[in-house]
């Protein structure tokens, strides 16, 4: 289903999920004071603005309002992140995400009113540091400080044995919810089901229960 967006922000972060949200087929807004980052998004962009998000009128006159969904992706200017969250508050756009650039800016972005704050360094130097520090571990996605949904490669203590055999989430509080081999993706897996080497493995748990799965199966021969 399409969907309309206003992005306000063309940085780094701005300008590469207005590339996402077009190409998933949505119409997209965005909007940014730095003509140079205008220019640039103007050959990908459903409609482009060169404007102060910071002026309420301005943004009553883009029609702000008439959009379900606004993201501020404005990440250095803390004072005109803050304020534009304000305003598509005050102007009653249903849904506004915020790109924070610390705990304390999005406090004040949650404060305020906006409906999901997104921490784009923090979260992707957390996947990062996950993918690093283990030889399994491909890619990751924190749900909650406690818990992430993380995509593992079955190591060679794992072949040619079943879900029941392993027995993860009863040894490790560990749920498997899709085993993917090759281009075959296995989504809620049954007990009975073998897992081989090099299979990715998706499953949902708390941090401490995948590090000690990780590290179990990586001692065992």
């Amino acid at each position: 289903m399409k969907k309309q967006f206003i992005v306000l922000g063309l940085g780094r972060f701005g300008s590469s999920l207005t590339r996402a949200l077009i190409n998933n087929g949505h119409e997209v807004l965005a909007v940014d004071k730095n003509e140079n980052l205008v220019q640039e998004m103007s050959t990908i962009a459903t409609h482009v603005v060169q404007a102060d998000c910071t002026d309420k009128s301005v943004l009553m006159e883009l029609g702000a309002s008439n959009f379900s969904h606004a993201i501020v992706a404005i990440g250095e200017d803390l004072q005109a992140s803050i304020l534009t969250t304000l305003l598509l508050k005050e102007l009653h756009v249903p849904q506004v995400t915020a790109k924070a650039k610390n705990d304390n800016h999005g406090s004040v972005l949650s404060k305020i009113g906006a409906d999901r704050i997104v921490y784009p360094e923090r979260d992707m130097a957390t996947r990062l540091g996950n993918q690093l520090s283990s030889d399994n571990i491909i890619d990751s996605i924190e749900l909650s400080p406690d818990y992430n949904l993380v995509e593992i490669k079955a190591p060679e203590s794992m072949n040619q044995k079943t879900l029941q055999e392993l027995n993860i989430r009863a040894e490790y509080g560990c749920t498997v919810i899709a085993i993917k081999t090759g281009i075959d993706l296995n989504i809620s897996p049954m007990a009975e089901d073998t897992i081989c080497t090099g299979d990715m493995l998706l499953l949902i748990g708390s941090n401490e229960d995948i590090r000690n799965l990780e590290s179990d199966y990586g001692k065992k021969k």
